[in-house]
């Protein structure tokens, strides 16, 4: 009896023993995958995240936490040096789950990795931060088959420390080039792109996080048409928290006559036409830091522009060259890439950021707009006049390939995109010197007033885009100014446009807007007092009346 009871006591420690060191091995591991640190040598991947992780090594010879505390860091301000909470990314593994974004149908596509085309990983960075750095390639070989990855090429485009790079490359597969001075995204991306050995070209920006199955779909439309080039959908990583948020998979690329790229939703009648939520979408501009593109068709099509500086404006004439010389673009929702956006640049542009995103939209505008550029010019009215070098050379590119017009894209690419000539006869800012007619954020009915035009600082607000149509509005997307009595001093304010609506009927005289029903002219004199725009007795030697459109349709 005393020898079972001791037996059973021994089961009995030996079953808590092997209890406790199973927790302890948990907790490592959890704390390993949610933890502040890449402690120690990162050698091999375990497989924790076992739905998104390929096992893919990182190397015996490279310590991840020692690399990353070998960064710059500014300890008074986690902010300053790269727009983004460095702290936080500090803390996050190098490694860690991400949740699948995916629509659930994308989890029974099934691709043939053995068919697939490999590629190189392009990516170029100035001063990025370690942690953010060494997370996207960790990403992108722990979510991608290893046999399509045939190389990471990071292109370090002349960083303070080109340790940031260099230490890198004991990673397997990843590769460092390094610029002798800082020359920018473009030029930089065409030095990657020269130096890679496989047939397709995959971009990522330097603060990504590649998504559970990400690489297989991006491949697979490549590989059944070589002229297409695909986008994932892009998720969103908070720049505060670095929390990964899932992006609405039923959104495109667009932009405005300022060259401004914007997400826009689907229309209904688009969403119809999509009979499977997996399918892709065609979209009429890609956002630019993130795609895949057929080396040799990048190549045919001229690779970038690299007459443009540093950042901007390089993805409207990719998007634009791509559709008008015989390709397409495409957004994959199976696809799912996760980016950190910041609300600014942190790095510096030498001749300003206004400036150097002038000079590059201003190269697309001259090469590939047509006669269109001349809403550019209205909804920008800082380019004109402004240097943008030398582009005989992209317009013989043009001819050479064949490409279609801008009025082709639009008609058959971006028919939403609105023509201004095609109702308006004067169009763009309505200003005053320096102070520009401006919704000031309110709707119907709201009064508009007076704010500094934003174009003197390179972008155009879309609270100041109006135009004088020829039925005699004066309107702002699908609001028109109105007026209600003939009392001088009446607020103006907005209302939705209606036809034969005799309040919101305006007509110029020289440079006075005059209310046709009242005969009282458009006044900044109350708004000056924060009070918004009225209607006066007209005076035409009143600065306050005087008024002018950027763009004149009648002298296009």
């Amino acid at each position: 009896m005393r020898r079972r009871l001791t037996r059973s006591r021994v089961l009995l420690a030996l079953f808590v023993a092997a209890w406790v060191l199973g927790i302890v091995y948990y907790s490592a591991l959890v704390n390993s995958d949610s933890g502040s640190s890449d402690s120690g040598v990162v050698s091999y991947f375990l497989g924790r995240d076992t739905s998104q992780v390929f096992g893919q090594s990182l190397g015996v010879n490279f310590d991840g936490r020692t690399y990353i505390e070998g960064g710059k860091h500014d300890p008074q301000d986690s902010y300053k040096r790269h727009a983004f909470n460095l702290a936080e990314s500090d803390k996050i593994s190098s490694s860690r789950p991400v949740p699948d974004t995916r629509n659930y149908r994308c989890s029974a596509l099934e691709y043939d990795a053995s068919s697939l085309p490999q590629t190189s990983v392009i990516i170029t960075f100035h001063n990025e931060a370690r942690s953010a750095l060494l997370r996207t390639i960790t990403s992108v070989l722990n979510r991608s088959p290893p046999e399509l990855v045939r190389e990471i090429v990071l292109v370090d485009d002349f960083s303070d420390d080109p340790e940031d790079c260099q230490q890198l490359t004991s990673i397997p597969k990843v590769r460092c080039l390094r610029n002798e001075r800082r020359e920018g995204l473009m030029r930089s991306r065409v030095k990657g792109a020269d130096a890679s050995t496989s047939d397709v070209l995959t971009f990522l920006d330097s603060h990504c996080e590649a998504n559970k199955d990400w690489l297989q779909p991006l491949l697979q439309r490549v590989k059944e048409d070589r002229t297409r080039v695909v986008s994932p959908i892009i998720d969103v990583i908070s720049m505060d928290t670095f929390q990964y948020i899932g992006a609405s998979s039923e959104l495109r690329g667009g932009f405005d006559w300022s060259l401004h790229f914007k997400w826009e939703h689907l229309s209904e009648s688009q969403k119809a036409s999509r009979q499977d939520p997996t399918e892709p979408i065609k979209t009429p501009m890609i956002a630019g830091g993130l795609f895949v593109i057929d080396k040799s068709w990048f190549t045919k099509l001229g690779k970038y522009d690299t007459m443009m500086d540093i950042w901007g404006g390089e993805n409207f004439e990719i998007s634009f060259r791509v559709w008008m010389c015989g390709g397409s673009l495409e957004i994959i929702p199976c696809s799912r890439v996760g980016h950190v956006f910041r609300k600014r640049h942190p790095y510096t542009f030498p001749e300003g950021n206004a400036n150097t995103y002038i000079k590059n939209t201003r190269r697309t505008a001259e090469v590939w707009m047509d006669d269109f550029k001349n809403y550019f010019y209205a909804a920008r009215p800082s380019a004109k006049g402004k240097p943008y070098g030398n582009v005989q050379g992209r317009k013989e590119l043009r001819e050479k390939l064949n490409c279609k017009s801008f009025q082709w894209y639009l008609d058959n690419v971006y028919p939403e995109l609105k023509i201004p000539g095609s109702q308006d006869v004067q169009w763009g800012e309505l200003k005053q010197a320096k102070q520009c007619l401006d919704t000031l954020g309110h709707k119907p009915p709201g009064a508009v007033g007076m704010q500094a035009c934003n174009s003197q600082h390179g972008e155009a607000l879309s609270t100041q885009q109006w135009s004088l149509t020829k039925a005699n509005t004066v309107r702002h997307a699908s609001w028109c100014l109105s007026a209600d009595t003939a009392i001088p001093g009446t607020l103006v304010y907005l209302i939705t446009c209606k036809d034969h609506e005799n309040k919101m009927r305006w007509k110029r005289q020289d440079r006075l807007i005059m209310h046709i029903a009242t005969g009282l002219c458009l006044d900044s004199v109350e708004a000056a007092q924060g009070l918004g725009v009225t209607i006066e007795q007209c005076d035409k030697t009143r600065a306050s009346q005087q008024w002018e459109f950027t763009l004149d349709m009648r002298q296009r």
